[in-house]
């Protein structure tokens, strides 16, 4: 059972969408004790890092989120939700994270480019075998984001994307705790299947 964690800022829909298209009928909800009962979750969003901290831990979701990871089960955090992951962000003033994850949230610097990075970029697999790859084609991804993480550990590097000279952490991945920058449920195949990969493997939860 794939449970959605709705803090009032994920785009909703659309995973839900996804997910029912590959066959899955995921519930959406704010309590950690209905959360509880899923065996894998995922962590959309959209908007800005510090909202979405007040909101995780406006409903006591930042604590549950917090052990859920620390006791290995999977979870997937997409665009806002995979920065969430992170230790801190500096989007409107520095804001904690979940810190389950190494790495801090920056801005792309001024320069002749545009900001947001907005639309499709080519990811560059760092870690081919890594299961959220598995049978994802090369090609392009769907992002909207003007923050990325730095990140603090190689070995979670499983995919990057090339935007303004910087290398974008695009996919990580530690044990069960997956993330995306960009937006799976709005990229086509490859999107799709990493959406896939993710509830077809079999996780701690799944032998709860």
């Amino acid at each position: 059972m794939i449970g959605i964690i709705d803090y009032g800022m994920g785009n909703l829909h659309s995973v839900t969408k996804a997910l029912e298209r590959l066959g899955h009928q995921p519930f959406l909800s704010e309590e950690p004790e209905e959360l509880a009962k899923a065996s894998k979750l995922i962590l959309p969003g959209v908007g800005s890092f510090r909202d979405g901290m007040a909101e995780l831990d406006k409903r006591g979701l930042t604590p549950f989120v917090k052990q859920w990871a620390a006791d290995n089960k999977p979870i997937f955090g997409i665009c806002l939700g995979m920065q969430l992951l992170f230790e801190e962000s500096e989007e409107n003033g520095k804001t904690q994270g979940l810190k389950i994850l190494p790495g801090h949230v920056r801005r792309f610097k001024n320069g002749d480019y545009k900001v947001p990075h907005m639309g499709w970029n080519r990811l560059n697999f760092e870690q081919p075998e890594h299961p959220v790859l598995d049978k994802v084609p090369d090609g392009h991804v769907y992002f909207v984001h003007s923050y990325f993480v730095q990140e603090g550990s190689p070995e979670i590097l499983v995919a990057t994307a090339d935007y303004a000279g910087e290398r974008v952490p695009a996919v990580v991945g530690r044990g069960e705790i997956w993330g995306a920058q960009f937006h799976p449920e709005k990229s086509s195949v490859l999107g799709m299947r990493m959406l896939k990969n993710f509830i077809d493997k079999e996780g701690v939860a799944d032998n709860d």
